[in-house]
């Protein structure tokens, strides 16, 4: 990995995920399959300019499903990698948050 901008990929909004920035003050990214938890701070606390706690990371698996016209045919939907991040008291990520 060369610079910050390549850690993180995405915000998960789902609502799991929402429930848990509103709740327990954790934002959820989909993050590169070789960024590693310090890697991930750094990248959130320089691009949002708020102080990370906690970082747990998830390697989500690849998942396979049929079509629905032909029963043969597989496609696979590719394995990436989560990081739940947890904000100190107080900070917020106002991208997560929408038009108030």
């Amino acid at each position: 990995m060369t610079s910050i901008y390549d850690v993180l990929r995405r915000p998960i909004l789902t609502e799991k995920s929402t429930h848990q920035y509103l709740k327990l003050n954790q934002y959820v990214f989909e993050v590169a399959l070789d960024a590693n938890k310090p890697a991930i701070k750094n990248a959130v606390q320089t691009l949002f300019d708020v102080k990370v706690e906690k970082v747990s990371t998830i390697v989500m698996p690849a998942k396979r499903s049929r079509r629905s016209q032909s029963r043969r045919v597989l496609v696979r939907r590719s394995a990436y990698k989560k990081a739940i991040v947890t904000l100190a008291p107080g900070d917020t990520i106002r991208a997560f948050e929408g038009v108030r």
